[in-house]
């Protein structure tokens, strides 16, 4: 059962329960009525807890000791055989004289209910461009506002409720596919002028680094297949790529770079505020892109796959 751990009846409170019969010395009856149950299930809770302990009062499967009526293992293997052969749960129920519904149930069973099962997984494609500049990942991740530290950091839940309706922030960020530098903004939304805003900020963050974009990829959000981001791009000279509907793989290097970032910058300290976090993410990311050594290029810096010189860095480095 997927429970609360601390909910009235689940093991703990059902030790507390077995307890007050077997060491307070409570009746049954009175111990139903404290816990509102009955007695027959403190009768049952405390007999468990007497024979076997504490660990006697956890969730026990449903599922029976024996089945005499299930389904012969021979004909589960023929169901598979004949799947694999592309026959339908009709054709299969036929061939073997059996219904269609445990057919359908054993497929289901076996993961082979559709027929899309039975084709190879596709490999996995991994792709770098070639030089810096040669193509952006952009992408946004919507982080609520709070006003003091919250559950997530202290797991203390009660209250949370009334701390609902400060709102929404919205983290504009860009990653390139060669080097991994990246780039983010906190913005007030998710529109077009936020995405055309943040695209001109990164652009220029890059060319700060003398690094010319010739390309973006976005996915499909509706601030990106605006006209005015349409617009922008052909004022900027870049070319917009889009990625494939429901297949965020594609767009994957600021994928996983916005995971990175939540768990090394949004939830990785109990913050004060939600302002308090927005100020610390230029510190972040000059450490993400400065000092933090990145598996995905062999554990190198993502500045140093730049090749700036010596002058460069001490001017650029802060």
């Amino acid at each position: 059962m997927d429970t609360h751990q601390n909910a009235r009846l689940t093991p703990k409170g059902r030790e507390e329960m077995a307890r007050s019969v077997v060491d307070a010395g409570l009746s049954k009856a009175e111990a139903a009525r404290r816990y509102h149950t009955t007695p027959k299930t403190v009768a049952k809770w405390v007999k468990r807890f007497r024979s076997e302990g504490v660990s006697g009062l956890r969730d026990r499967s449903s599922r029976p000791l024996s089945s005499p009526n299930q389904t012969a293992l021979t004909t589960c293997a023929g169901v598979e055989a004949l799947r694999r052969q592309r026959y339908s749960g009709g054709q299969i129920a036929a061939e073997l004289a059996i219904s269609p519904a445990t057919v359908s149930r054993i497929l289901r069973r076996l993961g082979l209910n559709r027929l899309s099962a039975l084709e190879p997984a596709e490999p996995v494609r991994r792709y770098e461009r070639q030089r810096p500049g040669e193509l952006i990942h952009i992408d946004i991740k919507k982080l609520g506002k709070f006003n003091d530290i919250g559950h997530r950091i202290t797991g203390d839940r009660r209250g949370q409720s009334n701390r609902r309706g400060v709102g929404w922030e919205y983290v504009h960020v860009c990653i390139d596919d060669h080097s991994r530098i990246a780039f983010a903004q906190i913005m007030a939304n998710e529109k077009r002028c936020s995405a055309v805003a943040f695209l001109k900020a990164a652009i220029g963050y890059y060319a700060s680094l003398g690094v010319k974009i010739e390309r973006v990829m976005t996915d499909n959000g509706s601030c990106y297949k605006s006209f005015a981001f349409r617009a922008a791009c052909k004022r900027l000279g870049l070319r917009h790529i889009r990625t494939k509907p429901y297949t965020p793989k594609t767009n994957g290097k600021v994928e996983r770079f916005i995971q990175t970032s939540l768990r090394e910058w949004a939830y990785a300290q109990a913050y004060e505020n939600s302002r308090q976090r927005k100020q610390h993410l230029p510190t972040w990311l000059h450490r993400y892109n400065w000092h933090r050594p990145h598996t995905g290029i062999d554990g190198r810096t993502p500045i140093s796959r730049l090749g700036l010189t010596e002058n460069n860095v001490l001017r650029l480095h802060s």
